[in-house]
Protein backbone atom coordinates (compact mmCIF):
# COMPACT_ATOMS: atom_id res chain seq x y z
CA UNK A 1 0.00 0.00 0.00
CA UNK A 2 1.16 3.12 -0.85
CA UNK A 3 1.08 5.77 2.74
CA UNK A 4 -0.03 8.74 0.58
CA UNK A 5 -0.27 12.52 2.71
CA UNK A 6 -2.33 15.52 2.56
CA UNK A 7 -1.34 19.39 3.13
CA UNK A 8 -4.27 21.27 3.45
CA UNK A 9 -6.76 18.38 4.22
CA UNK A 10 -9.04 20.71 5.13
CA UNK A 11 -9.75 22.70 2.26
CA UNK A 12 -12.29 21.80 -0.49
CA UNK A 13 -9.96 20.24 -2.32
CA UNK A 14 -8.15 18.76 0.67
CA UNK A 15 -10.91 16.86 1.65
CA UNK A 16 -11.74 15.69 -2.01
CA UNK A 17 -8.49 14.19 -1.68
CA UNK A 18 -8.91 12.80 1.76
CA UNK A 19 -12.12 10.75 0.56
CA UNK A 20 -10.33 9.80 -2.65
CA UNK A 21 -7.47 8.16 -0.47
CA UNK A 22 -10.09 6.60 1.75
CA UNK A 23 -11.85 4.73 -1.22
CA UNK A 24 -8.40 3.92 -2.75
CA UNK A 25 -7.53 0.01 -2.62
CA UNK A 26 -3.86 0.41 -3.21
CA UNK A 27 -3.55 3.76 -1.17
CA UNK A 28 -3.43 4.54 2.75
CA UNK A 29 -4.08 8.07 4.30
CA UNK A 30 -0.83 8.44 6.74
CA UNK A 31 -2.39 11.78 7.68
CA UNK A 32 -3.30 15.23 6.73
CA UNK A 33 -2.15 18.93 8.14
CA UNK A 34 -3.57 22.40 8.51
CA UNK A 35 -2.12 25.88 9.34
CA UNK A 36 -2.32 27.06 12.96
CA UNK A 37 -5.32 27.99 13.67
CA UNK A 38 -7.73 25.77 11.61
CA UNK A 39 -10.35 24.90 12.98
CA UNK A 40 -9.45 21.03 11.88
CA UNK A 41 -6.42 21.08 13.45
CA UNK A 42 -6.85 18.06 16.30
CA UNK A 43 -9.92 16.55 14.86
CA UNK A 44 -10.18 12.95 13.14
CA UNK A 45 -9.46 12.62 9.69
CA UNK A 46 -11.91 10.62 8.93
CA UNK A 47 -14.68 12.16 10.77
CA UNK A 48 -13.72 15.40 9.21
CA UNK A 49 -15.02 14.18 5.81
CA UNK A 50 -18.11 11.99 7.15
CA UNK A 51 -16.38 8.85 7.08
CA UNK A 52 -15.55 6.90 10.33
CA UNK A 53 -12.99 7.67 12.54
CA UNK A 54 -9.39 6.35 11.62
CA UNK A 55 -7.42 7.50 14.66
CA UNK A 56 -5.76 10.12 12.53
CA UNK A 57 -5.89 13.68 13.45
CA UNK A 58 -5.42 16.75 11.74
CA UNK A 59 -1.80 18.22 12.41
CA UNK A 60 0.51 21.09 11.82
CA UNK A 61 3.56 19.80 11.40
CA UNK A 62 3.99 18.77 7.32
CA UNK A 63 7.62 18.05 8.64
CA UNK A 64 6.49 14.76 10.10
CA UNK A 65 4.16 14.35 7.37
CA UNK A 66 6.55 14.06 4.71
CA UNK A 67 8.71 12.10 6.80
CA UNK A 68 5.72 9.57 7.13
CA UNK A 69 4.72 9.24 3.63
CA UNK A 70 5.42 7.99 0.36
CA UNK A 71 4.11 10.48 -1.64
CA UNK A 72 2.11 14.17 -0.56
CA UNK A 73 -0.45 16.07 -2.42
CA UNK A 74 -0.31 19.81 -2.26
CA UNK A 75 -3.17 22.05 -3.68
CA UNK A 76 -1.99 24.56 -1.04
CA UNK A 77 -0.64 27.97 -2.08
CA UNK A 78 2.29 29.18 -3.52
CA UNK A 79 3.75 30.76 -0.52
CA UNK A 80 3.69 26.94 0.84
CA UNK A 81 5.44 24.65 -2.24
CA UNK A 82 9.15 26.46 -1.06
CA UNK A 83 9.31 24.43 1.97
CA UNK A 84 7.06 21.56 0.89
CA UNK A 85 9.69 21.07 -1.67
CA UNK A 86 12.22 21.23 0.77
CA UNK A 87 10.63 18.51 3.16
CA UNK A 88 10.24 16.28 -0.21
CA UNK A 89 13.31 16.63 -1.03
CA UNK A 90 14.92 15.96 2.11
CA UNK A 91 12.64 12.83 2.74
CA UNK A 92 12.70 11.31 -0.66
CA UNK A 93 8.90 11.87 -0.75
CA UNK A 94 7.30 12.01 -4.14
CA UNK A 95 5.85 15.58 -4.09
CA UNK A 96 2.45 15.96 -6.54
CA UNK A 97 1.83 19.41 -6.85
CA UNK A 98 -1.46 21.20 -7.93
CA UNK A 99 -0.60 24.34 -6.88
CA UNK A 100 -0.52 27.19 -9.44
CA UNK A 101 0.61 30.98 -9.73
CA UNK A 102 3.99 30.05 -8.61
CA UNK A 103 6.91 32.90 -9.04
CA UNK A 104 10.66 32.34 -10.42
CA UNK A 105 11.87 31.97 -7.10
CA UNK A 106 8.94 28.89 -5.94
CA UNK A 107 9.35 27.43 -9.29
CA UNK A 108 12.89 27.49 -9.06
CA UNK A 109 13.06 25.89 -5.56
CA UNK A 110 10.43 22.78 -7.05
CA UNK A 111 12.74 22.06 -9.46
CA UNK A 112 15.61 22.07 -7.17
CA UNK A 113 13.96 19.38 -5.28
CA UNK A 114 13.77 17.05 -8.48
CA UNK A 115 17.07 16.40 -8.09
CA UNK A 116 16.50 14.20 -4.80
CA UNK A 117 13.13 13.28 -5.13
CA UNK A 118 10.01 12.72 -7.99
CA UNK A 119 8.04 16.09 -8.73
CA UNK A 120 4.98 15.15 -10.50
CA UNK A 121 3.61 19.29 -11.01
CA UNK A 122 0.43 19.93 -13.03
CA UNK A 123 -1.75 22.81 -13.98
CA UNK A 124 -4.86 20.68 -13.33
CA UNK A 125 -4.56 17.04 -13.21
CA UNK A 126 -7.72 16.16 -14.80
CA UNK A 127 -7.28 12.87 -17.00
CA UNK A 128 -9.47 14.58 -19.92
CA UNK A 129 -7.50 17.65 -19.56
CA UNK A 130 -4.29 15.80 -20.03
CA UNK A 131 -5.43 14.50 -23.22
CA UNK A 132 -6.64 17.13 -24.46
CA UNK A 133 -3.12 19.10 -23.74
CA UNK A 134 -1.59 16.79 -26.07
CA UNK A 135 -4.61 17.09 -28.58
CA UNK A 136 -4.02 21.03 -29.21
CA UNK A 137 -0.38 20.31 -29.18
CA UNK A 138 -0.66 18.02 -32.43
CA UNK A 139 -3.08 20.28 -34.05
CA UNK A 140 -0.97 23.10 -33.45
CA UNK A 141 1.42 21.46 -35.20
CA UNK A 142 -0.93 20.90 -38.07
CA UNK A 143 -2.52 24.42 -38.21
CA UNK A 144 0.25 27.50 -39.62
CA UNK A 145 0.36 29.80 -37.52
CA UNK A 146 0.11 32.47 -40.33
CA UNK A 147 -3.01 31.25 -41.42
CA UNK A 148 -5.09 29.91 -37.94
CA UNK A 149 -4.88 32.26 -34.93
CA UNK A 150 -4.86 30.65 -31.51
CA UNK A 151 -7.24 31.83 -28.79
CA UNK A 152 -7.64 30.34 -25.20
CA UNK A 153 -10.77 31.41 -23.42
CA UNK A 154 -11.12 30.72 -19.86
CA UNK A 155 -13.60 30.47 -17.06
CA UNK A 156 -13.54 29.57 -13.49
CA UNK A 157 -15.61 30.51 -9.91
CA UNK A 158 -15.45 33.93 -8.89
CA UNK A 159 -13.01 32.92 -6.11
CA UNK A 160 -9.94 32.13 -8.28
CA UNK A 161 -6.66 34.17 -7.64
CA UNK A 162 -4.91 33.96 -10.52
CA UNK A 163 -5.46 34.86 -14.18
CA UNK A 164 -4.91 33.11 -16.75
CA UNK A 165 -5.76 30.39 -15.09
CA UNK A 166 -2.84 27.65 -15.06
CA UNK A 167 -4.29 25.50 -17.02
CA UNK A 168 -4.83 27.98 -19.53
CA UNK A 169 -1.12 28.82 -19.34
CA UNK A 170 -0.64 24.84 -20.05
CA UNK A 171 -3.28 25.37 -23.02
CA UNK A 172 -1.34 28.00 -24.40
CA UNK A 173 2.44 26.51 -24.18
CA UNK A 174 0.96 23.48 -25.62
CA UNK A 175 -0.03 25.53 -28.74
CA UNK A 176 3.52 27.14 -28.46
CA UNK A 177 5.32 23.86 -28.53
CA UNK A 178 3.66 22.73 -31.11
CA UNK A 179 4.83 25.09 -33.26
CA UNK A 180 8.02 25.38 -32.29
CA UNK A 181 8.26 28.58 -30.41
CA UNK A 182 8.37 29.92 -26.67
CA UNK A 183 4.67 30.91 -25.56
CA UNK A 184 6.09 34.37 -23.59
CA UNK A 185 7.56 35.56 -26.95
CA UNK A 186 4.06 35.73 -28.58
CA UNK A 187 0.67 36.15 -25.98
CA UNK A 188 -1.57 38.55 -25.38
CA UNK A 189 -2.76 37.93 -21.58
CA UNK A 190 -5.25 40.74 -22.33
CA UNK A 191 -6.96 43.61 -24.56
CA UNK A 192 -8.57 46.64 -23.48
CA UNK A 193 -8.41 49.88 -25.69
CA UNK A 194 -7.05 50.57 -29.25
CA UNK A 195 -5.25 47.43 -29.02
CA UNK A 196 -4.78 47.90 -33.26
CA UNK A 197 -4.81 44.45 -35.42
CA UNK A 198 -4.28 41.28 -34.21
CA UNK A 199 -0.80 40.13 -34.34
CA UNK A 200 0.13 36.92 -36.80
CA UNK A 201 1.06 33.98 -34.71
CA UNK A 202 -0.24 35.74 -31.68
CA UNK A 203 -1.86 33.50 -28.95
CA UNK A 204 -4.54 35.31 -27.40
CA UNK A 205 -5.89 34.74 -23.87
CA UNK A 206 -9.50 35.68 -22.31
CA UNK A 207 -10.67 35.40 -18.97
CA UNK A 208 -13.55 35.27 -17.43
CA UNK A 209 -14.44 35.22 -13.66
CA UNK A 210 -18.07 34.10 -11.99
CA UNK A 211 -20.59 32.02 -10.07
CA UNK A 212 -19.63 28.32 -8.76
CA UNK A 213 -17.97 27.55 -12.27
CA UNK A 214 -15.08 24.71 -11.22
CA UNK A 215 -12.84 25.16 -14.84
CA UNK A 216 -14.30 24.85 -18.24
CA UNK A 217 -11.20 25.78 -21.17
CA UNK A 218 -11.72 25.89 -24.73
CA UNK A 219 -8.94 26.57 -27.54
CA UNK A 220 -9.80 27.90 -30.56
CA UNK A 221 -7.92 28.12 -34.18
CA UNK A 222 -9.54 30.48 -36.52
CA UNK A 223 -9.19 30.64 -39.91
CA UNK A 224 -10.77 32.56 -43.23
CA UNK A 225 -13.27 30.45 -43.50
CA UNK A 226 -13.21 27.80 -40.96
CA UNK A 227 -12.75 27.33 -36.80
CA UNK A 228 -12.09 24.55 -34.90
CA UNK A 229 -12.22 24.14 -30.84
CA UNK A 230 -10.90 22.07 -28.42
CA UNK A 231 -12.47 22.31 -24.78
CA UNK A 232 -13.46 20.85 -21.45
CA UNK A 233 -15.39 21.29 -18.92
CA UNK A 234 -15.08 19.85 -15.34
CA UNK A 235 -18.51 20.08 -13.43
CA UNK A 236 -16.63 18.69 -10.33
CA UNK A 237 -13.17 18.86 -8.51
CA UNK A 238 -13.49 15.19 -7.71
CA UNK A 239 -12.13 14.37 -10.91
CA UNK A 240 -8.89 16.86 -9.89
CA UNK A 241 -9.02 14.81 -6.56
CA UNK A 242 -9.14 11.43 -9.00
CA UNK A 243 -5.97 12.57 -10.96
CA UNK A 244 -3.66 13.59 -7.95
CA UNK A 245 -4.17 10.31 -6.19
CA UNK A 246 -3.42 8.36 -9.50
CA UNK A 247 -0.72 10.55 -9.54
CA UNK A 248 0.87 10.17 -5.96
CA UNK A 249 0.59 6.40 -6.79
CA UNK A 250 2.60 6.84 -10.16
CA UNK A 251 5.10 8.92 -8.50
CA UNK A 252 6.19 7.02 -5.51
CA UNK A 253 7.44 4.72 -7.67
CA UNK A 254 9.52 6.80 -9.92
CA UNK A 255 13.29 8.22 -10.26
CA UNK A 256 13.81 11.48 -8.99
CA UNK A 257 13.24 13.98 -12.02
CA UNK A 258 10.26 16.32 -12.92
CA UNK A 259 7.05 14.83 -14.23
CA UNK A 260 3.89 16.21 -15.47
CA UNK A 261 0.32 14.16 -16.09
CA UNK A 262 1.56 13.35 -19.70
CA UNK A 263 3.88 11.22 -17.82
CA UNK A 264 2.04 9.88 -15.30
CA UNK A 265 -0.61 8.65 -18.35
CA UNK A 266 2.29 7.72 -20.96
CA UNK A 267 1.69 10.07 -23.09
CA UNK A 268 5.43 10.87 -22.52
Amino acid sequence: MTKIGIVGCHGRMGQMLVREVLSSTTARLTGGTEREGSSAVGRDLGEMVGAPALGLLVGTDPAALFASADAVIDFTAPDAVEAHAALAAANRTAYVLGTTGLNAGQEAALRKATGETAVMWAPNMSVGVTLLLSLVEQVAAVLEAETYDAEVVEMHHRHKLDSPSGTALGLGRAIAAGRGIALDQVWTKARDGQVGPRRSGEIGFATLRGGDVVGDHQVIFAADGERLELGHRASSRQVFAKGAVRAALWASRQPPGLYSMRDVLGLG
